[in-house]
């Protein structure tokens, strides 16, 4: 994927500039775009890759740019920042079809493992797909009931306080069972455990 472009949309000019820095030192191409609309301008002619977009952008936001680019059969993926996030966010972008959801601050490290999710992504379907599927199944076979049911409440966007009543529980409760199912899960963030939950259940 060496000529692929990671098209970055943010409408903070310092922090637009300041990851397509670190993506050059990382020794990505790199096209940015002050906002939405801007990036759809360019769309017609937009180089392969991935896109970078923040969600809270004036005009059109992060989450109305995703359903427009699936509206437009765009095959690009999408990595989505914010510094606001919350969990009913996260789940809708990800039944959107974003790749990845990551919160401000996030390292390095965080946003290249990103882009490399995304950009292959887009590349062929491999044989490894099922595979993966496979391994998250088998943990979603070690989960508790209970585990499970928070797993449910999770993926459904619902925030801890909302799961706790619907359960008959503490939301103290919940964390403790998040935090368990999540490492059973092999999943480092709410995204990815999101992710791979959809990914298996569609």
């Amino acid at each position: 994927m060496s000529d692929a472009v990671v098209h970055v949309v943010d409408d903070d000019a310092d922090a637009r500039d300041s990851l397509a820095f670190l993506l050059e030192t990382a020794d990505f191409r790199v096209r940015t775009y002050p906002d939405a609309q801007a990036f759809l301008a360019a769309l017609p002619t937009a180089e392969a890759g991935c896109v970078i977009t923040d969600v809270r952008m004036p005009g059109m936001s992060g989450q109305e740019l995703v359903k427009r680019l699936r509206t437009e059969a765009s095959a690009l993926p999408v990595v989505m920042i914010t510094g606001h996030g919350d969990i009913p966010m996260a789940v809708e972008a990800m039944r959107d079809g974003v790749v990845d959801f990551i919160e401000k601050p996030f390292s390095e490290a965080r946003i290249l493992a990103a882009l490399e999710r995304a950009l292959a992504s887009a590349a062929p379907a491999q044989p490894t797909v099922s595979d993966d599927q496979a391994q998250v199944l088998a943990r979603i076979e070690t989960l508790s009931e209970r585990e499970r049911q928070v797993l449910d409440g999770v993926v459904a966007g619902q925030p801890n306080k909302i799961i706790a009543r619907d359960l008959g529980i503490s939301p103290r409760t919940v964390e403790i069972y998040r935090a368990k199912l999540m490492s059973k899960m092999h999943a480092d963030n709410l995204a990815a455990l999101v992710r791979m939950t959809l990914s298996v259940r569609g």
